[in-house]
């Protein structure tokens, strides 16, 4: 597992909710009934059931932030993964009888709440597992930073799915990626490498930043900043950078979106950063 202190300083999006929420509901009523049953990049998930998952996901979150209460847990031997995909599925399943007016009215009342339950959150206390960054348990600010990537990720299936242009908004858009990044340490943990070996990540684009991982005793360690003769430099620009976290397209395809610098070994393992539960 990785330590909460090799992932960077810590980020607060908690206000932010309220944000992508407001364009998540902007899009839907934008929707004509037909593109509701459009596919998505989601398997076998359409426009309204990627919503409806949305709103299992609010409804999961309040009934354990705001209620305390512990809903089903895996089988025995069940993958936590496996888990998740069983239960999102079914959920999936058997709201189909909803309608998408009623899944856009349920978003808006769980949104509402949402908002008012992040802030009173202590974002240093422990939360829920973060897997694709390697920490169980992790910190609230990184449950929820996590929380709104994923919302995001799904908003802008939906936005590929209609057509629609991805969402404008830089800030955004900046919290994602600096969350996606947090699964720089897990991704090369097992990447050998000699004390103070550097790998810089440079991102380009409408969200421009710069990211160093660099190897120390325990593993790689993560930070803001720009490297001098780091061993690699990966320059990735923000779209194909969300899109390759969230396979969206695969390492391989974004190897041709992407310019490297040095050690190609080492930015290439970059490139395989998963920042969704898989």
């Amino acid at each position: 597992m990785i330590d909460a202190a090799q992932l960077g300083p810590p980020i607060d999006v908690r206000g932010l909710f309220p944000r992508e929420r407001a364009a998540l509901l902007a899009l839907l009523g934008d929707l004509a009934a037909g593109d509701w049953d459009r596919a998505t990049v989601c398997p076998g998930w359409t426009v309204k059931d990627v919503t409806a998952h949305l709103v299992h996901d609010d409804l999961r979150r309040l009934a354990s932030m705001r209620d305390g209460h512990q809903g089903p847990r895996p089988a025995p031997g069940e993958p936590v993964a496996t888990f998740l995909h069983r239960v999102n599925q079914e959920w999936v399943a058997t709201v189909r009888f909803l309608s998408p007016r009623l899944l856009v009215e349920l978003l808006t009342r769980t949104g509402e709440q949402l908002a008012a339950v992040w802030p009173v959150m202590d974002p240093d206390a422990d939360s829920v597992s973060v897997s694709w960054a390697g920490l169980d348990p992790a910190p609230v600010w990184l449950d929820a930073a996590r929380e709104l990537s994923e919302c995001w990720t799904h908003q802008q299936q939906l936005r590929d799915a209609t057509g629609r242009p991805g969402l404008a908004d830089r800030e955004l858009l900046t919290a994602v990626l600096d969350t996606f990044l947090r699964a720089l340490p897990y991704t090369l943990r097992d990447t050998a490498a000699d004390a103070g070996t550097q790998l810089q990540v440079a991102v380009t684009g409408a969200a421009p930043m710069r990211w160093l991982a660099t190897r120390r005793d325990g593993g790689w360690f993560l930070d803001r900043g720009q490297a001098e003769g780091p061993a690699a430099t990966l320059e990735v620009d923000d779209d194909t950078l969300w899109r390759v976290c969230t396979r969206n397209i695969t390492p391989e395809d974004a190897r041709d979106r992407v310019r490297v610098r040095g050690d190609r070994r080492l930015a290439e393992q970059a490139l395989r950063m998963v920042s969704i539960i898989r």
